[in-house]
């Protein structure tokens, strides 16, 4: 991997200077198969030293959160190396905002503790950037009391840096943006090979307010890499992007066109979009990644693929 050199982009009015394709660190998480405490730890490294060295993680992560705390411990990396972006879970009333019933706590106290908890699960005194993660109530956020203030008070302590959402609804991304409180932020499923709707009012937004923008869901959780969409969804189960992107797959194998390469190229030459995190299971996927991150999509090709009207 040394002949590569990951493309890097200034995050926004935050500074930093993040890989065009950050870690997913759902990737070693154990949800999309089963990594191990050593496994994870030597891809961490790995991925430090070929250049991807923002770890995006969440405690609905499965096991991530974990693991990188494990290796940041251990002496596999150095926290001076590594760029951390984290989460705090607004999914339900179960602990710590995981997946379940019920309302999420938007309190500024529970924000806080659970930022605490974290740190010391991760063994580090901040994190670079935190995000509301996927909250069902913008305003309840917002307000005064509510979770944006509990991340508003953790960086006052020292506790993080920089502060944003990570959510998929546009109304949601506008308030936020308005609220001018905001530095960065992550949006998903909505600008790839499917679809790129938030270049209508979403990135427009952002630009305007210089905010550093993450997009997920580049590669579509897998079945935009070039690998037969049935290996990630049942066949049974497919909806219409499942059957575009199995339609977008067979039109490269045809031409003899990469499309990982296609995807990640489509992403990374929207401007206004800094970082497109994905989640390697393991260090090939990784080295395809960046591979993918580094390679050349003429126009022509481009062209003649949205022709096809796939």
């Amino acid at each position: 991997m040394s002949d590569l050199q990951v493309p890097r982009r200034r995050w926004g009015k935050t500074e930093l200077s993040i890989p065009v394709i950050p870690f997913g660190t759902q990737g070693f998480g154990n949800n999309f198969g089963p990594v191990t405490d050593d496994e994870a730890a030597d891809l961490i490294r790995f991925a430090v030293d070929i250049g991807v060295n923002q770890f995006d993680c969440a405690r609905c992560y499965g096991d991530s959160l974990r693991k990188l705390g494990l290796a940041i411990k251990q002496g596999v990396v150095a926290r001076d190396e590594i760029i951390i972006s984290g989460r705090v879970c607004c999914h339900s009333a179960a602990k710590w905002g995981g997946y379940g019933d019920g309302d999420p706590d938007y309190s500024t106290a529970h924000a806080l503790a659970d930022i605490e908890d974290q740190l010391e699960i991760l063994g580090i005194d901040h994190f670079d950037v935190l995000f509301i993660h996927d909250p069902w109530n913008i305003e309840a956020t917002l307000a005064p009391g509510g979770t944006l203030e509990g991340l508003e008070k953790a960086r006052e302590r020292g506790w993080v840096n920089f502060i944003g959402y990570g959510m998929r609804p546009h109304d949601f991304h506008l308030a936020q943006i308005e609220s001018g409180r905001t530095d960065c932020f992550l949006c998903f499923s909505d600008h790839n090979l499917l679809r790129e709707t938030i270049s209508e009012n979403i990135l427009p937004a952002a630009a305007a307010r210089d905010l550093g923008v993450m997009n997920g869901w580049s590669i579509m959780r897998g079945y935009l890499t070039g690998a037969p969409v049935e290996n990630f969804v049942p066949r049974d189960r497919w909806r219409e992007d499942h059957q575009r992107a199995e339609n977008m797959r067979l039109w490269c194998e045809e031409r003899g066109h990469n499309l990982l390469e296609l995807t990640l190229q489509f992403c990374i030459r929207e401007t206004r979009i800094h970082g497109n995190p994905i989640g390697s299971l393991n260090k090939e996927q990784l080295e395809a990644n960046v591979r993918a991150a580094c390679a050349t999509v003429s126009d022509e090709v481009f062209e003649e693929f949205f022709a096809a009207g796939l």
